[in-house]
C-alpha cells in the first residue's frame, strides 16, 4: 500500500472514535440548556448531563487507541480494540510523570512537562496503529500445543503490552521532542489569530478528497497541539476553571464552518440546479435538495462537495477559500458557536445556550450573505466556463423518461448485495480488487490496476465520483450506504468485470470482429439503418465508447429509415422517439439509439412507426427520421447498437464492414454460452 494509502486508512479508521462525539455534543448540550447559568451547579439533573458528556469527553485518548486500532484491524475484531486499550494503559502510565521520574531517577520537578500531556489523541492514534499492525500480523498465530489457549486473538493484547514497553522507552526520549513541535506548530497558529483560522479552515476543505482532513482536524480540535477546541468549548465549565477556555475565543476553529455548511453550499446546490440543462432538471432537484438537508440538518457536506469536486475542480478551489473567510470573519468578530459532530442546525441548537457560544445568532446573517456570495460566484463561473456541473452533461438513452440516471442492471428494487456485485464488476471485477472498505460515503478500495475502473459506469450505479489515488488505490463516492455496500462486496462470490468481450478477430472498418470458440448464436443481428460501420469506442460519447450500457457497434446513417436489427418485442420506445429498446427470443436486449444527445430535440426529427409491446421481425420498419434536420441540428448522428445485458451471453462476432444497408447487412452475432 502507498504512503497515501495508508494514511486514508488511518483517516477512515479515525471516523470511529470522532463518531462518539455527537453523544458527547447532545448530552452537555442538553444539561446547558437546562441550567445555562450554573452549568450544573443550580441543577442537579442539568449536571447528571454535563458530567455524562464528560466521561467522554475526558477520555478521548483512549477511545482514539481503541477506535483507531479496531478500524485498522483486517477484520474489525474486539480482539484489536482491546489490544489498542490495553496499549494505551501500558503506554501511558510507563510514561506518566512519576513513573518517569522513577524510572530515569531525577526529581518530579524536573520531568518535562511533555509526559503530564501523554494522555492525548496523538498517542491514542499511535498506540491504536501500532495495536492493529500487530493484530493483523499475529492475530491467526498457534502456539504449541501447552501454550494453545493464547493463540490467535487473544495473543494480541498480551503481545502489544510487550510491545507497549519498548514503545514507552523510546518515548521516553522522543515525546519531549514531538510535543514541543506539536505545540510549537499550535502556538504559531494561534499567534496568527483569526487569520490563523482562516488558513486552517482552508487547508480542512481541501484535504478532504484524499480522506487527511482528519489529521489536521486533530490538532485544532483536541489535546495534541494544546489547541484542544472540540473539548474546551463542549467541556465550557470546567475548561474556565483550568484556564483553558477563553469566553468568545474557544470555538475559533468551529464557529465558521456554520455559514459554509448552513447556507453557502445550499446556495451552491441552487446555482447548480439553476445551471443544469431543461431536461436534467428534475434528478439535479432531488439530488441537490438532499444534498442541501444533509449539509443544513447535520452539517455533513460530502455529498454537495463531490457532485462538483471532480467535474469542476475550480468550484472546488473556490469553495475552500470562501469557508476560510468565513472562519476568519466568525473569529475575528467572536462569533461563536462550537460542535461536537459538524456545523449543521443540530449542533447550533445544541450550543446555543452553552457558556462559552458568544453572538452565535450573527452566524445566521453572516450565513445568509454566504448563501448570496456562493449562489452568485457558483452560477457565474459554471456559465462563464461552461463547467459540467451536475445536470449540464450530455443525456444517453432514458434519461428523459422519468429524470432517473440509466443504472446498468439496476432499478429500484435492487438491494444492497445485487449493487456490490455491479460496482465489483465496475472496478474490474474480483481478479483486480484486492482490498475493500468505506467511510462515511466512500468505498475504498485496492486494486491490481485501477486502469480497469470504469468509471462511467460506476457513475451510472449512482456515484458521484471516482478518485484514483495511484495505479492501486481507488474512491468511490457513492453516499450513505458506501460501508453497506461494502460489507456486501466482502461477501459476494466471484464477479467478472463489466463488459468483458469476447477475443477480437480480423479489423473490419476500425472495428474488431469478435471470434467466440464453441459457443452457439442465439441472435443474428442486421444493421438497423443504412450507412457507415463505426466502431463503439469512436462514439461521442462515454456512456456508450466505455461500453457502460453495452457492447456493440454503431452507424453513421445516410438513409432516413430505421428497422428492427432482429425478431423480438420492442419493450420500449422512448418519448421522443429517438431509441428503442427490442428484446429478442433468447432474451438479448438492444439498445439502438439514433444520434447522440438528440433527446434534447424533444423529438422532432423522429416519426414512430410502431408502438410499444409490438412483435417485430428482422427489417421491419420502427423509426423514420428527418436526416437533413437532424445533420443539422444534432450533436452527431453516429448511431449505437448495442446489447446491453452482454454479460449474460459469452460475446459479440462482428460481422459488418464499411457501408451497410438497412435490414440486410449481417451486423454481429451474439453467441450464447
Amino acid at each position: 500500500m502507498s504512503i497515501l494509502g495508508y494514511l486514508q486508512k488511518i483517516g477512515r479508521a479515525l471516523m470511529v472514535p470522532v463518531a462518539t462525539l455527537p453523544a458527547a455534543a447532545i448530552l452537555m448540550g442538553v444539561g446547558y440548556w437546562i441550567d445555562p447559568v450554573g452549568w450544573g451547579g443550580q441543577n442537579a439533573l442539568a449536571a447528571f448531563f454535563i458530567q455524562s458528556g464528560s466521561a467522554i469527553i475526558d477520555n478521548m485518548g483512549v477511545l482514539f487507541a481503541v477506535g483507531v486500532a479496531y478500524g485498522m484491524s483486517k477484520d474489525k475484531d474486539g480482539a484489536a480494540a482491546l489490544a489498542g486499550f490495553v496499549g494505551f494503559l501500558v503506554l501511558t502510565t510507563l510514561c506518566s510523570p512519576a513513573a518517569v521520574a522513577m524510572i530515569q531517577k531525577i526529581p518530579a520537578d524536573q520531568v518535562p512537562a511533555a509526559f503530564g500531556k501523554i494522555k492525548n489523541q496523538f498517542i491514542g492514534i499511535l498506540v491504536g496503529i501500532i495495536a492493529a499492525e500487530l493484530y493483523n500480523r499475529f492475530s491467526n498465530v498457534e502456539l504449541p500445543k501447552a501454550l494453545s489457549f493464547f493463540s490467535g486473538r487473544r495473543l494480541v493484547p498480551i503481545l502489544t503490552s510487550f510491545v507497549m514497553i519498548v514503545v514507552a522507552f523510546i518515548m521516553m526520549f522522543i515525546w519531549p521532542v514531538v510535543f514541543s513541535g506539536l505545540v510549537g506548530f499550535g502556538e504559531h497558529i494561534q499567534k496568527l489569530g483569526s487569520i490563523g483560522a482562516g488558513v486552517y479552515a482552508f487547508f480542512n476543505r481541501l484535504l478532504i478528497p484524499v480522506g487527511l482532513h482528519h489529521a489536521l482536524n486533530s490538532v485544532f480540535w483536541f489535546d495534541v497541539a494544546g489547541i484542544n477546541d472540540i473539548p474546551n468549548f463542549l467541556g465550557g465549565a470546567q475548561s474556565i476553571e483550568a484556564g483553558k477556555a477563553v469566553v468568545g475565543v474557544t470555538g475559533r476553529y468551529q464557529a465558521g464552518f456554520f455559514p459554509i455548511m448552513m447556507f453557502g453550499l445550499p446556495g451552491a446546490a441552487l446555482a447548480i440546479y439553476h445551471c443544469a440543462r431543461p431536461e436534467n432538471k428534475a434528478k439535479v432537484l432531488g439530488i441537490m435538495m438532499a444534498g442541501a438537508f444533509a449539509a443544513f440538518f447535520t452539517g455533513i457536506t460530502e455529498p454537495l462537495e463531490f457532485s462538483f469536486m471532480f467535474v469542476a475542480p475550480v468550484l472546488y478551489v473556490i469553495h475552500a477559500i470562501l469557508t476560510g473567510i468565513s472562519v476568519f470573519i466568525a473569529a475575528s468578530m467572536h462569533w461563536i458557536a462550537g460542535f461536537g459532530f459538524s456545523a449543521g442546525l443540530v449542533d447550533m441548537v445544541l450550543s446555543s445556550r452553552n457558556p462559552l457560544a458568544t453572538q452565535w445568532w450573527m452566524l445566521i446573517p453572516q450565513g445568509l450573505v454566504f448563501f448570496v456570495i456562493y449562489y452568485v460566484i457558483f452560477r457565474f463561473t459554471i456559465t462563464k466556463f461552461n463547467l459540467m456541473t451536475p445536470g449540464r452533461e450530455l443525456a444517453v438513452a432514458g434519461d428523459e423518461t422519468d429524470g432517473q440516471d440509466v443504472n446498468v442492471s439496476v432499478d429500484s428494487a435492487q438491494d444492497v448485495s445485487g449493487l456490490a456485485r455491479q460496482y465489483i464488476a465496475a472496478v474490474g471485477g474480483t481478479d483486480n480488487l484486492t482490498g475493500i472498505d468505506a467511510c462515511i460515503t466512500r468505498l475504498r478500495l485496492n486494486v491490481k490496476d485501477s486502469a480497469l475502473v470504469n468509471d462511467a459506469l460506476a457513475k451510472r450505479l449512482g456515484a458521484t465520483g471516482v478518485i484514483r489515488l495511484n495505479k492501486t488505490s481507488v474512491q468511490i463516492i457513492v453516499g450513505f450506504v458506501a460501508e453497506k455496500i461494502a460489507n456486501a462486496m466482502k461477501t459476494t462470490g466471484h464477479v467478472p468485470a463489466a463488459g468483458n468481450a469476447a477475443p477480437a478477430a480480423a479489423p473490419v472498418a476500425g472495428v474488431k470482429p469478435q471470434a467466440v470458440p464453441n459457443a452457439t448464436v442465439i441472435a443474428e443481428l442486421v444493421s438497423p439503418v443504412t450507412g457507415e460501420l463505426v466502431a463503439l469506442d469512436q462514439v461521442p460519447d462515454e456512456a456508450f465508447a466505455s461500453k457502460a450500457v453495452g457492447d456493440g457497434v454503431a452507424v453513421k446513417p445516410t438513409e432516413g429509415i430505421v428497422v428492427s436489427p432482429a425478431a423480438g418485442t420492442i419493450v420500449k420506445i422512448f418519448n421522443t422517439n429517438h431509441a428503442f429498446c427490442l428484446e429478442t427470443e433468447k432474451g438479448a436486449e438492444i439498445v439502438v439509439h439514433m444520434g447522440i444527445d438528440t433527446v434534447t430535440l424533444g423529438g422532432q426529427g423522429f416519426t414512430r412507426l410502431v408502438e410499444e409491446g409490438a412483435e417485430v421481425v428482422a427489417g421491419q420498419p420502427i423509426l423514420e427520421m428527418d436526416l437533413a434536420y437532424l445533420n443539422a441540428n444534432a450533436r452527431s448522428m453516429i448511431s449505437p447498437v448495442v446489447v446491453s445485458n452482454i454479460d449474460d451471453f459469452s460475446g459479440l462476432v462482428i460481422k459488418a464492414q464499411g457501408q451497410l444497408v438497412a435490414g440486410q447487412t449481417p451486423l454481429y452475432d451474439i453467441k450464447g454460452k
